[in-house]
């Protein structure tokens, strides 16, 4: 029998923390802490809550009666990286420098592999990063805008989509290299993708701001009413940016970035809200149909996953929309820390080989 190895799974969010921690994959304790808005509006930026964020970790064990130096591998969501190919990655020098300046953009996402790190340093163990957002398989034509020399870039929910594609596949008997999915993930931010024979060829951007409105992002907006917004006055650029792609979308409009709560205006007779609601689940499954169009009709499930996926309110509405496309396949919630222990495993047992990151876009332009 193989000898246990122990995972502790670290994925930092924009309201919360998650921690988990396997022997093997075997979960002996998952925790989502959710951070109080007071709490974070007193960091001036992300970087800013390293500290505050490995603190909510240390708790977490400590209150379990787990030691951190009985963890053998540190599994961190990867952020802030330039784009890479998927994988596994060892968390070098390198990546934390970029992760800390956020080369990807800025997300909270961007601590996980600096708290890894820091970890295995304490420890003298081994920490790696899993599926980045920023795992770049677009087509070439995916990239090209309106604009010579400004570029789509590929930033997604890669760590659960990917997860998610191989859960299913195997649930089917079938390969992921030799199918076409349209993955959905339905949570605080939302990706709409386009996976063609084991690569994800088009996307909206999560990071840099594109694709539906979600609980707290705006989505596709008219570009010169951004730019009216831009040039009023009434913001500074870490202002606009935050109201578009932090405090955007259900929170923009009802405060409250809780589906949930949403749903429960509309039963109490609010229409406003019923009309939203079915505003962002009409935007979704809008875009599902232009991952249609990339993946040239062929495809053989759409998945719908991510929070928002427990309710059947959404699914039900975006499954109304879209299933003339394809089968409709709802896997709710997420599987992201099953996905980075699974992932540290096999790079631990040898039956994956880690990948070194080299700061070198897969793309960088024509």
């Amino acid at each position: 029998m193989d000898k246990k190895i122990r995972v502790l799974a670290i994925n930092p969010g924009s309201t919360s923390t998650k921690i988990a921690l396997f022997d093997n994959h075997d979960v002996l304790f998952s925790e989502t802490v959710i951070h109080a808005s007071d709490d974070l509006k007193k960091f001036s930026d992300i970087q800013s809550q390293l500290d505050f964020r490995m603190e909510m970790v240390e708790r977490a064990m400590a209150s379990r009666g787990y030691a951190m130096e009985d963890v053998d591998v540190f599994s961190a969501r990867g952020g802030g990286l330039l784009s890479l190919v998927s994988g596994v990655y060892t968390i070098s020098d390198l990546v934390i420098e970029h992760a800390k300046k956020g080369m990807a953009g800025a997300h909270p996402a961007n601590l996980a592999p600096q708290i890894a790190r820091k970890y295995a340093d304490r420890y003298n163990k081994h920490s790696v990063a899993v599926n980045p957002p920023s795992i770049d398989e677009f087509c070439d034509e995916a990239r090209i805008t309106g604009v010579k020399g400004l570029y789509r870039q590929s930033h997604t929910h890669s760590l659960n989509q990917k997860e998610i594609a191989i859960r299913f596949c195997a649930e089917r008997g079938v390969k992921y290299d030799d199918v076409n999915l349209i993955i959905c993930h339905l949570g605080g931010g939302i990706s709409v993708t386009a996976h063609e024979k084991g690569k994800m060829i088009d996307s909206n951007d999560i990071i840099k701001g594109s694709g539906p409105m979600t609980p707290t992002r705006s989505g596709d907006l008219p570009y010169i009413g951004v730019i009216e917004l831009a040039y009023s006055g009434e913001y500074t650029k870490k202002e606009l940016v935050d109201r578009l792609n932090k405090n955007g979308g259900l929170i923009d409009h009802f405060g409250t970035s809780s589906v949930r709560d949403v749903m429960r205006m509309m039963d109490d007779g609010d229409e406003y809200a019923g009309l939203v609601f079915r505003a962002m689940n009409y935007q979704i499954s809008k875009y599902v149909g232009s991952m249609a169009v990339a993946l040239r009709g062929k495809v053989n499930a759409i998945i719908l996953t991510g929070g928002i996926s427990n309710g059947v309110r959404a699914t039900d509405m975006i499954r109304q929309y879209v299933d003339w496309i394809a089968e409709v396949v709802v896997i709710p919630g997420e599987f992201e820390m099953e996905a980075l222990a699974s992932a540290a495993i096999r790079v631990m047992r040898g039956e994956e080989e880690e990948k070194i990151y080299t700061g070198k876009p897969v793309w960088s332009g024509v």
